[in-house]
């Protein structure tokens, strides 16, 4: 596979791993059920061969514990997702809940989801990516790390199909002012000036904590030309 020549970025990591222990049940599910649904990072995307249909498909970069992951999924079952997230655990849960409803329509990425986009997907391939409370990075000198930087939303541009969509959401306000200059900034984009939660996208388990404290939650929604 030959992807456009899209800027990396700067080579930091724009998560921080987190230790989790994980029940009985869900490591049954992993070394049982595993194998269904999982996308190994060394593969180049190929959603026919991945899905078994040609819906749109949907790459979700950090799904955690995958609670919301799994009701959009139910609720609309002829789109398909590509859930990346890094931590063990958070697989471990969204994978039993796969098996538990009966999905079909997710697979799962133990991997780093930027650089699965980068490396491995084509131009033009994919229907949205959707990057639900990323680490904001608060201090000053960590804002490089944020994953919403001029480089990624190029990168995200290029994948995307004509109409596709970039759904950012974040409880941290200056990164969300972060992620509406820079993906405002992009010729390629159309920025939706409603920053309210969708009523299709759940209340996520990172939000409500960010809500107990009293944070604002911005929904950041923009349309590839």
């Amino acid at each position: 596979m030959s992807p456009s020549p899209v800027p990396p970025g700067p080579p930091v990591q724009s998560f921080k791993l987190r230790r989790g222990r994980m029940g009985v049940v869900r490591q049954e599910a992993l070394a049982e059920h595993l194998g269904r649904f999982e996308v190994r990072p060394d593969t180049d995307l190929d959603p026919r061969a991945l899905f078994g249909d040609d819906n749109p498909v949907v790459l979700e970069i950090g799904s955690g514990m995958g609670d919301a992951t799994l009701e959009m999924a139910q609720a609309a079952p002829d789109v398909n997702v590509l859930a990346a997230e890094v931590h063990t655990p958070g697989i471990g849960a969204l994978l039993q809940g796969i098996v538990e409803r009966g999905l079909t329509n997710v697979r799962l990425l133990e991997a780093d989801g930027r650089a699965y986009l980068t490396e491995r997907v084509r131009p033009a391939t994919l229907a949205g990516v959707r990057v639900y409370f990323p680490d904001p990075w608060p201090k000053a000198r960590h804002h490089k790390r944020r994953l919403v930087n001029p480089a990624f939303v190029a990168l995200v541009a290029d994948r995307l199909v004509a109409g596709g969509t970039l759904h950012c959401a974040t409880d941290w306000e200056p990164y969300a002012e972060q992620m509406v200059e820079v993906i405002g900034a992009d010729p390629a984009f159309t920025l939706d000036p409603d920053r309210s939660r969708p009523s299709w996208r759940p209340v996520t388990r990172f939000e409500r904590r960010g809500l107990d404290l009293g944070h604002v939650v911005n929904d950041v929604l923009a349309r590839r030309r």
